[in-house]
């Protein structure tokens, strides 16, 4: 889990580039995700209604796809480069594809865009020289998705990874998809109670599909900038300018 040298981190101090980190951390949720911020509790309520057969099979979707992720999104990298924004407007399209037909088809749709969510969390590992086949980059690009949410106020960056050192195996691997489902399942089943309605919920689709990709992309651009420079500056230094240098996440009241 080493990335390629670095040699301007190496020689320059890099308070400046976590104080930028933080600041793109404090700004990661757009306006769409504060919005459904905002609407979180009646959502939270909605989604309670859904009957529990409706969201075991969200679950388990969710546990399939990200089991896949890595492999589909993996052959993309032969694939030509079609720039960063196609990312947002493929991830768009499925969920208007999706959100078209009700909750049905918005179900079917997760796993295409768990892949190409994956794919970018990917791109941002490999930008910051890291190997994404690697299997302790496997692991830490399928944290990003259990790493907090776009709708929730825990720490999203969550970076107690950044010293850890895993043995690898299947059952490793596993043990981490079966933390991280149940969480990402309740993020997408917030986004499929949006999409429910047919016809209106394919423009719900396309535009929290293209939230969350941004979301998740800014989370994992930030996680793998910390890694690399932890492995050149340290860990402990790394994250304590990076955690003072965070905004204090407001506590709610009960």
């Amino acid at each position: 889990m080493t990335a390629k040298a670095n040699l301007p981190s190496t020689l320059r101090s890099p308070e400046a580039e976590i104080a930028a980190l933080a600041l793109r951390f404090d700004r990661a949720n757009g306006p769409i995700i504060a919005l459904m911020n905002r609407l979180g509790g009646s959502v939270e309520e909605r989604l309670a209604l859904l009957p529990r057969p409706v969201l075991r099979q969200i679950e388990m979707v969710t546990r399939r796809a990200l089991e896949q992720s890595h492999r589909l999104a993996a052959a993309g990298r032969a694939a030509p480069s079609l720039g960063r924004r196609a990312t947002p407007a493929l991830v768009a399209l499925t969920g208007a594809a999706g959100g078209a037909g009700g909750l049905a088809t918005s179900i079917g749709e997760l796993p295409v865009t768990i892949t190409v969510i994956m794919h970018a969390i990917r791109q941002a590992a490999e930008a910051e020289g890291f190997d994404p086949d690697d299997p302790a980059i496997r692991v830490e690009c399928l944290r990003i998705f259990g790493a907090g949410s776009p709708l929730s106020q825990d720490d999203g960056v969550n970076t107690s990874f950044i010293g850890a050192r895993l043995a690898m195996s299947g059952a490793a691997m596993s043990r981490i998809i079966a933390s991280v489902a149940p969480r990402l399942a309740a993020v997408l089943g917030q986004k499929l109670m949006a999409q429910a309605v047919p016809v209106l919920g394919a423009v719900a689709g396309a535009t929290l599909n293209a939230a969350y990709l941004s979301y998740y992309r800014e989370i994992a651009e930030i996680r793998f900038a910390l890694l690399r420079l932890a492995q050149t500056h340290g860990a402990e230094r790394v994250l304590a300018e990076f955690q003072a240098a965070v905004t204090p996440i407001p506590l709610r009241r009960a």
